[in-house]
């Protein structure tokens, strides 16, 4: 028979997430605990690829701002010297009608062409009308874009960009989630700003962001897990989830062992959670929740970075001229992330897809892209020509020139990309994850409680550090339960150098008899 481990508290997913649970669960030494994941090692959604070349990409754009202090705590206890880190003012502009606007676009109508800037503020202002007499809630996302920024902001930017992000209309969305994502416009500020041909500052909780200095993203929750302690541990193939017996409490793994828990903190996606389990009820339920697909394209090119890309950080693109809807200046976060200099590389192709002079290895310097498509029904994608019409892309945008010397190419699909907050989605929630913790079963994370509002890595991480404070004390879950709470805070109560004493865990947390 193939060995069984009983745990007090099993984890299943070693992303963001799941290290916040194990996180807290070695932290404050109280039940028997240990963390599984099907790769080899941590991240998850949250991890770093690395090209043959030598090109580091990120599962998607990653960058640390923080809402909490715990989770500050963590990740420079995980990386904790001054060269471990490199500290970025974000650089972001919207690309429309061959010109750079500020992000957040509808604070920056100021650069807009004249027609256009007309047509956002007969918008703005209509919108501004409109809101004073207004005696109901946006009944969707649409509505609430309107209502907030008027038609011409709607239709310049917001609908076609929010459409490329979420592969859904933005009518079949809700706004509840919204929270500190979006920037109200101020009417006043806007008038002055394009009467006097003027910029509007920086805004956003990312607008001073970290980044590693090494190994990207993905480094961070290596080196978290590496705190962890090795026997707690399981990652692979015996890491890797085949079954689960809610009923006996009992987890099923390829390698043919079994862990019986007495509570689960599960963060891979509910809807695979709920296969898992065979539970046809759940299964029915969760397939009502929306996601759409991601593909992340990278591209390294040989040279210095160009005058006109300058110290951008990451851009976005509304328009129909390019699949991808958010460049990434990924060479710009750390000098680490795309080859030294002296390193040599022949020349793949050239951008407008001729052959090269030559295809001898050649030295640097390198510069390097990473490019996001979102894709859904509604938005079905050529995934065989993706990369191809991705370079074009690049090119109809002027962000790189036709020819200029490609030497590494990356292209990674992810299924569950973004986990849409559609107009359907709280109710099912509701009814989701009570059913499953009910079985104590705590689905947690990205798509493990499926809310973006409260997706960020530092909100990721938090959802696992206060299920296991729900699990052991019955604390209240408020990254979860209250989004606009903890968006609109910095919450400071929970710190790395508390000390807990816990006397032997509770029956409840022990009996494994159902």
């Amino acid at each position: 028979m193939p060995a069984q481990t009983d745990v007090d508290v099993l984890v299943i997913g070693a992303g963001p997430t799941g290290l916040g649970a194990a996180k807290r669960l070695n932290h404050i030494k109280g039940p028997s605990w240990m963390i599984i994941d099907s790769n080899e090692k941590a991240g998850g959604l949250a991890s770093t690829d690395v090209t043959p070349e030598g090109f580091l990409y990120d599962v998607g754009g990653h960058v640390i701002f923080s809402h909490y202090k715990y989770f500050d705590d963590c990740i420079d206890e995980a990386l904790p010297k001054e060269d471990d880190w490199y500290t970025h003012q974000r650089i972001s502009y919207v690309r429309f009608k061959g010109l750079w606007v500020p992000y957040p676009f509808q604070n920056n109508i100021s650069m807009l062409p004249k027609e256009d800037q007309v047509s956002c503020m007969d918008g703005l202002i209509d919108a501004a009308l409109e809101c004073r007499v207004a005696n109901t809630k946006p009944k969707d996302f649409d509505e609430w874009i309107v209502r907030m920024m008027g038609t011409g902001v709607a239709d310049c930017f917001m609908r076609p960009y929010n459409f490329k992000v979420w592969a859904v209309p933005t009518t079949k969305m809700q706004c509840q989630w919204l929270g500190e994502r979006v920037a109200a416009p101020d009417v006043k500020m806007l008038a002055r700003n394009v009467i006097l041909n003027k910029v509007a500052g920086n805004w956003g909780p990312n607008a001073t962001f970290r980044f590693p200095a090494r190994d990207g993203t993905g480094g961070i929750w290596i080196a978290v897990a590496e705190t962890l302690p090795k026997e707690k541990k399981r990652f692979g193939r015996t890491g890797e989830v085949t079954k689960i017996d809610a009923d006996k409490k009992v987890v099923s793994l390829a390698d043919g062992s079994t862990i019986r828990y007495g509570k689960l903190i599960n963060t891979m996606a509910v809807d695979q959670l709920a296969e898992k389990m065979g539970n046809k009820e759940l299964m029915s339920l969760s397939k009502e929740l929306y996601y759409s697909t991601t593909h992340v394209i990278g591209v390294g090119l040989r040279g210095g970075r160009p005058d006109r890309i300058g110290d951008k950080c990451w851009l976005y693109f509304p328009e129909d001229n390019c699949p991808f809807y958010r460049a990434t200046i990924f060479s710009n976060y750390s000098p680490y992330n795309q080859p030294a200099d002296d390193v040599k590389l022949p020349t793949m192709y050239l951008a407008n897809g001729q052959k090269a002079s030559s295809t001898d290895a050649k030295a640097g310097p390198y510069w390097s892209i990473m490019l996001e498509v979102s894709q859904s029904s509604d938005k079905p994608v050529d995934e065989e020509n993706l990369l191809k019409d991705c370079i074009q892309g690049l090119i109809n945008t002027e962000m790189i020139m036709p020819e200029d010397e490609i030497v590494s190419t990356y292209h990674r699909r992810f299924d569950h990309g973004y986990p849409t907050p559609t107009l359907e989605r709280d109710g099912v929630l509701k009814k989701l994850l009570p059913k499953l913790q009910d079985l104590e079963i705590y689905s947690r994370g990205r798509f493990g409680s499926w809310k973006y509002e409260v997706g960020n890595q530092d909100h990721s991480f938090m959802l696992g550090v206060e299920a296991v404070d729900h699990v052991v004390t019955g604390a209240v879950e408020l990254t979860l339960n209250y989004p606009d709470f903890v968006n609109s805070r910095q919450n400071t109560e929970r710190r790395l150098e508390q000390n807990f004493v816990f006397s032997t865990p509770s029956a409840s947390l022990t009996d494994r008899s159902r």
